[in-house]
């Protein structure tokens, strides 16, 4: 079986999360991050992904906040600059959709989590490399990696959310098919 190594295109790619705060949401990315994925093949179900993302590239379009948000009441940028995560499987669901199973690291913190992932499909672009897309989502609750920063207001309204919702659209580039025994 050959195995097929897809590179991320950050081009057409990106990374983003919303919290809840008071009463609305927040929302924010991650500028710089990569992806390594390896199939089988072409089959995604055999999928392994690694994926980092820069804590310094944090933006929620408010420059205070973003310091705020490196700082060790959240992300702690100085003792852990990367976001990392880890496939450990990949669960089909249909034809278009898979769980995928891993291990995220923040803060030094290591938990398993299911990502839910849409098949976009492959295709050939204009200068004859092949690319594969996917829209992946899921929730990560901050608490369980020690990020506890923001509490109950005075009216017992929680000033920021547990839940923080994950959605990301990636494009992979294929790079190579390697022939195994």
């Amino acid at each position: 079986m050959a195995n097929t190594k897809w590179s991320l295109d950050p081009t057409h790619s990106e990374v983003h999360f919303k919290v809840r705060h008071l009463v609305s949401h927040v929302s924010g990315l991650f500028k710089k991050f990569d992806a390594t994925v390896e199939t089988e093949g072409d089959d995604i179900a055999t999928a392994k992904v690694h994926f980092t993302a820069d804590i310094e590239s944090i933006s929620t379009n408010d420059e205070q906040r973003d310091g705020h948000l490196k700082t060790g009441d959240f992300f702690d940028v100085a003792n852990h600059p990367q976001l990392i995560f880890n496939s450990t499987s990949m669960q089909k669901v249909d034809d278009e959709h898979y769980n995928m199973h891993g291990v995220l690291e923040m803060r030094g913190v290591k938990k398993d989590v299911v990502l839910h992932v849409t098949f976009g499909g492959i295709a050939q672009d204009p200068w004859g490399s092949m690319r594969s897309g996917f829209a992946i989502t899921g929730k990560v609750n901050r608490m369980d990696y020690g990020v506890s920063f923001g509490g109950i207001a005075e009216a017992g309204t929680i000033i920021l959310g547990h839940d923080v919702t994950i959605s990301a659209n990636a494009e992979l580039v294929k790079q190579k098919e390697e022939v195994t025994a």
